[in-house]
């Protein structure tokens, strides 16, 4: 009776995870919308190209080595190839690969962050050089250090000073908004931002519903974002953990649109 219900349990527990998965990597559509919808037409050909190949270079990456990285094993995802899953603490109640699927539309997050802040100022060339970089060591060597568990270049570990990150605040979207930072400081501003004498120039987005549609597809996306990473359903505690973060996610969303009403009236 105990595997019956065990067994039952692995199987929701893993179908959930994949759909929250798919939710995330749904995201990826959400912010392709945006980015397309907020750029100027002569540009919108190659952010659409780009938002797609930053999906497919993140996949690649993290299979490659970034899983290895982040929680151990050898490279192609010898990490998964077991019945456990690397760097729980407990026996996990989904499958392994379930769990590599639901990290790696994360790091494909993280690098889309990087994507809308770099829109029309960098060669799509220089940046899927980059996309490699940061899908396949930095965002990993950031997260062996978080959820990893392991030590800060050998010295302490972030969990014994109090660190925890319920669904990637700090691995996730600290990780996009610094390389996001360092680009624009690096590249500058937009072509036709600025005039010569210094005045600022409104450039105007080239299809206001495509960038309002990212907007509600990403709304949806954050739902499998917070909510898979309660990492189970199959029982009552945990299905009442995530109906709470479907709430607490909708709310801050609602308010946060509420907020940016009141302040840019």
């Amino acid at each position: 009776m105990e595997n019956s219900i065990f067994e039952l349990q692995y199987a929701l527990d893993t179908f959930y995870f994949l759909v929250c998965g798919a939710l995330v990597m749904w995201m990826a559509a959400g912010f392709a919308m945006l980015e397309a919808g907020l750029v100027r037409s002569k540009n919108t050909t190659e952010i659409l190209l780009k938002n797609v190949a930053l999906y497919a270079v993140a996949c690649t990456m993290y299979m490659i080595c970034g899983y290895a990285i982040m929680y151990g094993g050898d490279i192609f995802l010898s990490a998964i190839t077991g019945d456990g899953v690397a760097g729980a603490e407990e026996p996990a109640t989904y499958a392994p690969s379930a769990d590599f699927f639901f990290q790696v539309v994360f790091v494909a997050t993280a690098m889309s962050i990087v994507s809308g802040a770099v829109a029309e100022r960098m060669k799509l060339w220089a940046f899927l050089v980059f996309a490699v970089v940061m899908t396949g060591f930095i965002y990993p060597m950031e997260g062996s250090w978080t959820w990893g568990g392991n030590a800060v270049f050998g010295m302490y570990t972030l969990g014994d000073l109090g660190f925890s990150d319920f669904a990637g605040s700090g691995i996730v979207h600290m990780a996009g908004a610094a390389a996001a930072l360092a680009g624009v400081l690096l590249l500058g501003a937009r072509k036709g931002k600025y005039s010569a004498n210094g005045q600022i120039n409104a450039i105007p987005g080239a299809n206001l519903p495509l960038a309002t549609l990212g907007t509600f597809i990403l709304w949806l996306g954050w739902f499998g974002f917070n909510g898979g990473s309660v990492l189970a359903t199959a029982s009552v505690e945990s299905a009442n953990a995530v109906a709470v973060v479907f709430m607490n996610t909708n709310a801050a969303a609602a308010g946060g649109l509420i907020a940016a009403l009141i302040v840019a009236r």
